[in-house]
């Protein structure tokens, strides 16, 4: 079993990497705004795409929800759900439509079970894929999510609004 996958059943350590990376994004506003959103969006997705691919296999929807999700990455999910199981999970907590694989929600449920802070958040419920943010930086939106700033053109493109 490799490293990757091993540190996948600690979510804990994730977790407060996940917490940091968050800070760091959001102190690069200046930047990305200086720079421009789109240039600091192309900028990050390939570092995104091949770090949290490795770790999360992660599809690069650009809504991440893994600190909602046990630090399990939902579009894992055949059905591409973001909110629970479909109701058809097989015995022994396997996909029912790939079942050489575990569903990915049951993942979620056990992991974020081993969560200290966000483990609860695994209830709240996630809006539905916005199909204008797949490819993009998560990244991006993390840093912008907290700026009353972000450009309305970009709220209005991504689906995105400062609450």
């Amino acid at each position: 079993m490799s490293v990757l996958n091993r540190l996948r059943d600690y979510p804990h350590i994730i977790e407060v990497a996940y917490q940091l990376t968050e800070r760091v994004f959001q102190s690069l506003h200046p930047f990305f705004k200086r720079i421009g959103y789109e240039r600091a969006d192309r900028l990050l997705r390939l570092p995104e795409k091949l770090g949290k691919g490795a770790v999360f296999n992660c599809q690069m929807c650009g809504q991440c929800t893994l600190h909602f999700t046990g630090m399990t990455c939902p579009m894992g999910c055949p059905k591409n759900l973001r909110n629970g199981p479909c109701g058809g999970v097989r015995a022994g907590g396997f996909c029912e439509v790939d079942a050489s694989m575990k569903c990915v929600w049951v993942e979620a449920f056990e992991r974020s079970q081993k969560m200290k802070v966000y483990g609860d958040d695994i209830y709240q419920i996630q809006p539905p894929l916005n199909q204008q943010n797949v490819g993009r930086s998560a990244f991006i939106n993390i840093a912008f999510l907290k700026h009353a700033e972000m450009p309305e053109a970009w709220q209005t493109q991504t689906g995105l609004h400062h609450e």
